[in-house]
This record gives structure tokens, sequence and C-alpha cells, in this order.
């Protein structure tokens, strides 16, 4: 696993993917992240490692557009400008929840780490912003 600490952005999947993204078209940003997102909830047997990297990194992009959310990664994240990206909370979500069930061998690879524990907590984190706001903030907000 070519990762060098437990953000979204931290290993070499995930940087490619913030190139990935540079590199595309302005108006398939958005298909880009919904497709990471979408493949790793459809994957019903063993989850792959990289396909879980990616989707990470795609909820980790949701999340920074959501209030309380931080910037993505300035130096591995993409450097273009995304479309609105609120709009996939729920699936960055549902992808989370695919990558912290079994079978994901991303899981199962921060278990045999001495970084799970710090993982999973930024893994709740994201999850945390992802989150709808509860009914008596929705008022305050707009």
């Amino acid at each position: 696993m070519g990762t060098w600490d437990v953000g979204p952005f931290d290993n070499d999947t995930a940087a490619d993917f913030g190139s990935d993204l540079d590199e595309a078209a302005g108006d398939e940003r958005g298909g880009i992240v919904r497709g990471a997102l979408t493949r790793v909830i459809d994957i019903v047997g063993y989850l792959e490692a990289p396909e879980s990297e990616q989707a990470v990194a795609a909820a980790a992009l949701v999340a920074a557009q959501c209030p309380q959310g931080e910037p993505a990664d300035p130096v591995y994240g993409p450097e273009e400008p995304l479309p609105d990206l609120t709009g996939l909370r729920e699936l960055a979500l549902q992808a989370l929840d695919r990558i912290t069930t079994e079978p994901s061998e991303l899981m199962d690879l921060w278990a045999q780490s001495d970084g799970g524990g710090p993982w999973r907590a930024n893994i709740r984190r994201l999850r945390n912003v992802l989150l709808p706001p509860p009914p008596g903030e929705l008022h305050s907000l707009i």
C-alpha cells in the first residue's frame, strides 16, 4: 500500500485520483466523483483497496463543500475547480459505510496497521460532516 498517512489523499491511488480530476474536462469532474462513490457502493463481494481509496478521496471532496468541511488536501487533492458536490452527500455516506463493512481490503489493511485508529477517526469525521444537519439547525442555516 503506497500510503504515507491517514488522510483521504495520503496514498498513491487517491493522489492519482486528484490528478485525474485535474486532467478531466470541467463538466466531467462531478461525474468522476459520483462514479468513484457508486462503484464502491455497488460492490457486493470483496472490496479492493484501490476503489476504496478513491471513494474516500471522493467523499472528502464532497465533505469539503459542506458546512464544517475541511478543504481537500492542497498538495495531492485536485487543484482545478470542482462543481457543487453537496448533492452527493448521501452517496458519500453510503460509500464510507461500505468501505468500513466487511469484506473490505482497506479496512483490513488499516486494522493491521498502527494508524488504524487515526484512520477510523478520520472516516468518522468525514461521516459527521456529511450527515445532514438536524432539523433545528436547518432553520439557522437559512
